[in-house]
């Protein structure tokens, strides 16, 4: 039986190290967003960082977390849409490989890829072709995608297609699990403001994910008013405060969780393994500050790593540390 699913862009990632922000600013990149663009405009930054040291991973916001869950022992499954060329199986081989349970759908002339560029702090900035990935459409989500789902984890990147996103959620209701968004980037909260205020305001979000700046511009307050604010809605709320580390509401109870000590290489993926840690403890109703710690956990060590994956190794010592 499925426990976790997650909702999201099928992504593959080509991560990219840069020396400094010369070419962030030679094609407008504004540090820290994702930004999307043609498939052409991908392959002009890719040319542009020819040279420099590149990796390749699966990737998309939901599927990272997936995949954190997975290694946690979580069954979990994962819908989204590649094309049928060599980065879509890849994509689809990366999910099978960790026994997660592939929902893919197969559309478009080729699978999306997201150009992370990495500068010397960690920062990450992303050129996302979505290509396949935004062909996932209403139409497809039936509700067998959903059956046995304790939870349905969705990326805030698909609140640009509002038909989409409100299938899922009612086929998320009907399903009775819990639904669970996190807000993904402060430049598309701002873009769809409105519509994901409609959807917190009708009580369709059960577990709200944010970290400080998409806080700020969902509710244009501080951390700690925006999480009060974000709680009115939902029965779980989170603010991730990177080296300050996170806040948490859940049903009337705070919570404040510090960062773990970690030497930062990368930061894709913090935000997608703590959610996959916060989420795990919540599936062993485990008490806010507790899911928090776990969440912490895991985003100290994906960043440690160049890339949105804990590597094979660590995963013994995390489940331990969890258990312990």
């Amino acid at each position: 039986m499925t426990t976790v699913i997650g909702l999201g862009n099928a992504l593959v990632d080509i991560l990219v190290d840069l020396p400094d922000d010369t070419l962030l600013r030679r094609f407008g990149l504004p540090r820290g967003t994702m930004n999307l663009v043609e498939r052409e405009r991908a392959r002009e930054v890719l040319d542009a960082a020819a040279g420099l040291p590149r990796t390749v991973s699966s990737g998309g916001s939901a599927a990272n977390t997936i995949h954190g869950l997975a290694r946690l022992g979580i069954p979990c499954s994962f819908v989204g849409k590649v094309s049928d060329d060599e980065l879509g199986a890849f994509f689809r081989d990366d999910l099978t490989r960790r026994s997660i349970t592939a929902r893919l759908f197969a559309d478009g002339p080729e699978t999306g890829r997201a150009v992370t560029l990495i500068t010397p702090d960690g920062e990450r900035t992303f050129a996302t072709y979505l290509g396949a990935a935004v062909k996932l459409e209403a139409g497809d989500l039936h509700a067998g995608l959903f059956a046995g789902a304790a939870v349905i984890h969705i990326e805030g990147y698909l609140v640009q297609n509002h038909a989409l996103l409100e299938q899922a959620l009612r086929l998320a209701r009907e399903s009775g699990a819990l639904v669970s968004l996190d807000l993904a980037s402060h430049n598309v909260v701002t873009g769809n403001l409105d519509f994901l205020r409609s959807l917190t305001e009708r009580r369709l979000i059960d577990i709200l994910f944010s970290n400080e700046e998409e806080a700020l511009a969902f509710t244009g307050l501080p951390p700690a008013e925006a999480l009060k604010e974000m709680a009115r809605y939902c029965s779980t709320a989170v603010v991730k405060l990177g080296k300050e580390g996170s806040i948490i509401l859940q049903e009337g109870e705070t919570a404040r969780v510090n960062a773990l000590p970690s030497s930062c290489r990368d930061t894709t993926g913090a935000g997608d393994l703590y959610a996959a840690g916060f989420l795990y403890g919540m599936l062993h109703d485990l008490p806010p500050v507790r899911c928090g710690e776990i969440g912490s956990l895991l985003a100290s060590r994906v960043i440690c790593c160049v890339g949105a994956k804990i590597g094979d190794g660590a995963w013994e010592e995390l489940r331990r540390l969890i258990a312990g």
